[in-house]
């Protein structure tokens, strides 16, 4: 099942698919390790549910909702 990042619940688990976005926003969310294959999960929400921080290639990681909705994950 393919969902979107930021629709994943507090420590839940999902493998990147797809980045859905280009330019300047896709290639930072490389540079930080955002990459298909790679495992990610979600450790906290923020109480308003903005940012979200996870937790990939062995360091935790904060992102917007707004960047976090164009990552797919399958679950």
């Amino acid at each position: 099942m393919t969902k979107r990042l930021k629709d994943l619940g507090k420590n839940k688990t999902g493998i990147v698919t797809a980045i859905n976005c280009s330019g300047a926003s896709k290639r930072r969310l490389i540079d930080m390790g955002i990459t298909p294959g790679v495992e990610v999960k979600v450790v906290r929400v923020a109480p308003l549910g903005d940012p979200i921080q996870i937790s990939l290639r062995g360091y935790e990681l904060s992102l917007r909702r707004s960047d976090a909705k164009d990552i797919l994950v399958e679950i």
